[in-house]
């Protein structure tokens, strides 16, 4: 069976900018301070990712959302944006220095006050959430060797129905070849298949910009 899946050149990236919501200033802002940080800046999602996550919350009516992995805080402007009101993110990281880009931009964009940046390590962070199934939208986005760990102590915390994005799950499609053995390509094969077979959800992987599984976290 041929693949369907449309090659995103540049001219087909810049048609799909042209029909989804426009950047604001802030946005724009966030972007451009993140670029000037050099290779790392490849660790920001995507403008249409944004759009998706930021839509996704107002579809489920997030009133509580946990991300993790906040780098400069695209992500976690994307989903504020889309919370109910009365709405909170809690935002999981370890680098004062990159979240503290996050946090001016939060403040510019209005939303600072649905975000609380909670730095340590992820995985005590997210143990020492209460232990109730009261998440809406989850994202992990951090370390990928963790990626099983944030999974297992998100999922139990998922309301009926909520919804955990996972990014970066193609890994530049070195997943799919055989012959890549590197530890970040190891694990997130091994967490693939550890999310297809977990029947407490249901789950599609989709080759939005490196990746992004949807899981569905069932009643």
């Amino acid at each position: 069976m041929s693949p369907k899946t449309v090659n995103v050149t540049e001219a087909v990236a810049a048609y799909m900018a042209a029909h989804n919501p426009p950047l604001d200033d802030v946005a724009q802002s966030l972007i451009r301070e993140t670029q000037a940080l050099g290779d790392v800046a490849g660790m920001q999602i995507a403008p249409e990712q944004g759009a998706f996550m930021t839509l996704l919350a107002r579809i489920l009516g997030a009133r509580l959302a946990v991300e993790v992995g906040t780098f400069t805080g695209y992500s976690a402007l994307c989903v504020a944006r889309g919370l109910a009101p009365g709405g909170r993110l809690i935002c999981c990281d370890v680098s004062d220095e990159w979240t503290s880009v996050a946090r001016r931009h939060w403040a510019l964009a209005g939303v600072a006050d649905r975000i609380e940046l909670r730095l340590a390590p992820a995985a005590e962070t997210l143990a020492a959430l209460p232990l109730e199934r009261t998440v809406d939208l989850a994202f992990i986005d951090a370390d990928k060797g963790g990626y099983d760990v944030y999974y297992e102590e998100l999922i139990k915390r998922m309301r009926p129905g909520g919804i955990i994005l996972v990014d970066n799950v193609l890994w530049s499609g070195r997943v799919a070849d055989p012959g890549d053995q590197d530890e970040n390509t190891t694990a997130i094969r091994a967490f693939n298949s550890h999310v297809a077979g977990d029947e407490r959800c249901v789950s599609v992987m989709l080759p939005i910009a490196d990746g992004l599984t949807l899981i569905r976290r069932r009643d």
